[in-house]
């Protein structure tokens, strides 16, 4: 049987990500895992939509118009304008070098350019589940089961947390930290690392959980907490396989709580955790550092969303005939000086 000749996609791949971003430009392992994230979804989505597998894929099969179809369908998933303009700036990198290693493949290079980054808006909204939508949410798994105690602590897990869903996928058993202050050690953008409290419960679900799927270790094992198991081998729960869960378990969710809009997703989990946090009266500047922004104003768009939610249901409990109704304006309720909204919230 002849041996299946590896595409020039492929072989620019490894030579992208094995040899010129270590070695020759000393990238951080941050960028080279969001490097790979990004070629690796393209290349999945290409192969679904063009009906050929994986290994097939080429730079013929990837124009403008499916590169677009692509980052609309990352959107569409509940990822944010910056995580799609991400995924592109890494698509784009890797085409550069391709250009740059064979002058034969400048004209894909062009191909891949004709997609603009998209546009960023200013005054950003956040979504969020509420606490009861939250609450029945957490309790969907079916805790009776293998899989529900494990899709339970997920759940838990990614709210109580608050942790991006590559940092769920990174943490360790011996990063969970039980005792009397129980914490877990996240390991977040740009290699910084920061202790996350965690909640009594939580720990009971993850003592239930480690009896199950960790029976066998101690607590320094560098064995991931959520794993998954094929062919013998096993690795890390993916993102893509957390975003399915979260999905299936959304859609349940919605037909309770129909007011949901869009899909569920583990951001949504991070952002409802800290509005909720937010909403019982933590500081900003706590959550900022439970969040683990490198900038503070990144938090602001929660006490934005806060102040734009209170708006909302003033106006609605307020009858067009109320003298009050006239004064009900968007602009009275809507921030948009920064140092305002800092002084307004003890930031300054």
């Amino acid at each position: 049987m002849a041996k299946k000749k590896i595409s020039d996609f492929y072989q620019m791949t490894q030579g992208f990500f094995l040899v010129y971003l270590p070695g020759q430009r000393n990238s951080s392992e941050h960028t080279i895992r969001a490097y790979q994230k990004s070629v690796d979804q393209l290349a999945e989505f290409v192969a679904e939509c063009r009906n050929v597998s994986l290994w097939d894929v080429d730079f013929p099969l990837i124009d403008s118009t499916i590169l677009v179809d692509f980052l609309d369908s990352l959107e569409e998933s509940g990822n944010s304008v910056a995580t799609r303009n991400q995924r592109l700036k890494g698509i784009r990198a890797f085409y550069s070098y391709a250009a740059m290693m064979s002058p034969v493949l400048m004209n894909y290079r062009a191909e891949i350019y004709k997609v603009p980054l998209k546009a960023e808006t200013t005054e950003q909204t956040v979504g969020y589940l509420s606490e009861n939508a939250t609450k029945a949410l957490l309790e969907m798994p079916d805790a009776g089961t293998k899989k529900g105690i494990r899709d339970r602590l997920l759940l838990v897990f990614l709210y109580d947390s608050a942790a991006r869903v590559q940092e769920t996928v990174d943490v360790r058993l011996r990063d969970i930290r039980p005792g009397k202050t129980p914490v877990v050690i996240l390991h977040g953008k740009g290699d910084k690392v920061r202790t996350v409290p965690l909640m009594e419960k939580t720990m009971e679900h993850f003592e239930q959980y480690r009896k199950v799927f960790h029976p066998d270790e101690g607590p320094y094992s560098d064995r991931p907490l959520f794993y998954t198991k094929r062919c013998g081998s096993e690795n890390s729960i993916s993102e893509s396989s957390i975003r399915k869960l979260l999905g299936q378990y959304g859609r349940m969710l919605k037909e309770t709580f129909p007011e949901i809009e869009g899909s569920v997703h583990p951001h949504l989990m991070r952002h409802s955790r800290a509005m909720h946090l937010y909403q019982h009266g933590m500081d900003l500047t706590l959550i900022s550092q439970w969040l683990g922004h490198a900038n503070l104003e990144t938090t602001l768009i929660y006490a934005h969303a806060d102040t734009e939610h209170k708006r909302e249901a003033i106006a609605r409990a307020t009858m067009p005939d109320n003298p009050l109704a006239g004064k009900l304006n968007a602009d009275r309720y809507t921030i948009t000086d920064e140092d305002t909204l800092k002084k307004l919230y003890g930031l300054k």
